[in-house]
């Protein structure tokens, strides 16, 4: 058997285990990070992941911390750790190394620290008061003896004497999953530790779709990059902040499929532009530090997902949106056309596009009270009848803050199930999505502006700065229920049009062949006789 470590979890694998073995639910789509073990002498790192009882962070480290890392303390915590041998060393760190191989708890918690242990180490403390920053980690001891050590993290900025040594003690400091420390109570315990690859350190570490690649002994395998969005706190709603509602929202529509697909990847960031043009406005400015998310919001590439690997100032082009809590080896070494799984908290809570009964669940799992448009006394089979046109408050931090959302509905007659063919016209089905509101939410609409016998025209409003160049016009006959755009070779540019029987002579929209692209077409066509000029008609994606 092989012992290898599953996003953060030790297990046992068969000696011929594949990868596929061992993550037979992913999709093959998606890459995973492979890291292999390295020996002590060779796993000099800046940044390591501690694993904990109650959540995972990321710490950079000090020279001092180094020293720790390649002497095996880390890397032994909880007795396995990827990234080192578990050997240790002799002298005072082989001391810290032996002792930390039992896994460390909590021993006291206060309004300024928490500290793991106690474990023997060979530091010789100075009895001397010093200054300490939130969010340092500090090695000291107890009564001024190294046989009682401690890791100690700093929760808000303090003067104390830890029992450091002349050095002061500080061996890291935690640059990612800060609110764990906050989470601490008795009873807690660090699980383990785990060096974190840099971008360019592919010897031992790369990312690969290839689902039979053996595995070896020691290996670290992440299949997923957690996001926490900026302003949540799952602990308590008095304290989630909406100041980045809106621009959090854009990122969470571009993850809704829970995956990144990575457009660019350039020496410290990684970028998502499937939500490339949108108009995100700028909320948050802030340092973007390794696996900070954010947004950009001026510039060719605004409304595009990026995602960082280096220290990098703020922008006034960005806005923060979310942190990476898991996973960021995984970022740091995807490259172009990568696709990866990725998993967000919270995640989004769009209820539109729903049938009302599994709005209503949906909101029930997130304790959300609901409000709204109709009788939700009504039974199941009543409820699921009408299907959720719209929610305020429409952002997902927001209804989480509030703790309730009112809810628009319409009957489910009224909304018509259509499918579209981004083989043929994926530029066209780009701009019927974002006029109508499908690139943002599982229902669009569009006003019906003209119905005459066979033909159904309507209005979504493209905006003359958009080009609808020719694309995926009909040749020799339109077919039933086609769904078309006219495009720019016309002055109806924008119009789109459905026609109930088959044409050899004009499209959807009533115009000549030349001046149609084919869109799709109308799933539910039943539903076209009842429609009727001036209403807005609501449509949904079948997929």
């Amino acid at each position: 058997m092989k012992t290898v470590r599953l996003d953060g979890q030790i297990t046992e694998v068969n000696d011929n285990a594949v990868l596929g073995d061992l993550i037979p639910d992913l999709s093959a789509r998606y890459s995973a990070a492979i890291i292999r073990e390295t020996h002590s002498e060779e796993s000099s790192t800046q940044n390591i992941r501690l694993f904990t009882s109650a959540g995972e962070m990321v710490m950079e480290l000090t020279p001092r911390g180094s020293e720790l890392f390649a002497a095996g303390f880390f890397g032994v915590i909880g007795g396995a750790g990827a990234g080192s041998s578990g050997a240790g060393s002799a002298g005072a760190d082989g001391n810290v190394a032996q002792a930390a191989r039992a896994r460390l708890k909590v021993k006291w918690s206060d309004r300024q620290t928490t500290a793991f242990g106690d474990f023997k180490s060979g530091i010789v403390p100075e009895k001397k008061t010093r200054s300490y920053q939130a969010n340092e980690v500090i090695l000291g001891c107890g009564g001024y003896d190294p046989d009682s050590s401690y890791l100690i993290f700093s929760k808000i900025k303090h003067n104390a004497d830890h029992g450091a040594d002349e050095s002061g003690g500080v061996i890291g400091v935690v640059v990612s999953g800060r609110k764990t420390i906050t989470k601490w109570n008795a009873g807690d315990f660090i699980t383990g530790a785990e060096r974190i690859v840099s971008k360019t350190d592919t010897s031992n570490s790369f990312v690969t779709a290839d689902r039979s690649t053996p595995l070896e002994d020691g290996m670290s395998i992440i299949t997923y990059v957690g996001i926490s969005a900026r302003g949540y706190n799952a602990e308590s709603k008095s304290d989630i902040s909406i100041e980045a509602s809106e621009s959090v929202e854009h990122m969470l529509i571009a993850l809704k499929k829970n995956e990144f697909h990575v457009s660019l990847s350039a020496s410290g960031f990684i970028t998502d532009q499937s939500m490339k043009g949108g108009i995100v406005p700028q909320e948050v400015r802030g340092a973007r530090l390794s696996g900070t998310v954010t947004v950009r919001t001026k510039g060719k590439q605004s409304g595009s997902l990026y995602i960082y690997t280096k220290d990098i100032p703020g922008s006034s082009n960005h806005t923060v949106t979310g942190t990476v809590t898991h996973g960021l080896e995984l970022v740091k070494l995807a490259g172009k056309d990568c696709i990866f799984k990725v998993a967000t908290v919270p995640p989004q809570i769009d209820l539109r596009g729903m049938a009302l009964d599994d709005a209503l669940k949906i909101a029930k799992s997130h304790g959300i009270k609901v409000t709204a448009d109709t009788d939700l006394a009504a039974d199941a089979g009543e409820l699921s009848k009408r299907v959720v046109i719209d929610q305020m408050p429409p952002n997902t931090i927001e209804v989480l803050s509030e703790g309730k959302v009112d809810l628009k509905t319409v009957e489910l007659s009224h909304v018509i199930g259509i499918k579209l063919d981004d083989e043929n016209a994926p530029r066209t089905c780009g701009i019927f999505r974002e006029v109508t509101g499908l690139k943002w939410y599982d229902i669009g609409k569009m006003p019906l502006i003209f119905k005459f016998e066979d033909v159904t025209l309507f209005d979504p409003k493209v905006s003359q700065k958009i080009t609808i160049n020719i694309e995926n016009t009909p040749k020799d006959e339109v077919e039933p229920f086609a769904l078309a755009m006219t495009n720019d070779s016309r002055k109806s540019a924008g119009l789109v049009g459905v026609r109930s029987v088959a044409s050899k002579d004009f499209g959807p929209t009533s115009e000549p062949f030349e001046a149609t692209n084919i869109i799709g077409r109308v799933i539910e066509t039943e539903k076209i006789a009842s429609l009727k000029e001036g209403e807005t008609v609501y449509i949904r994606e079948v997929r």
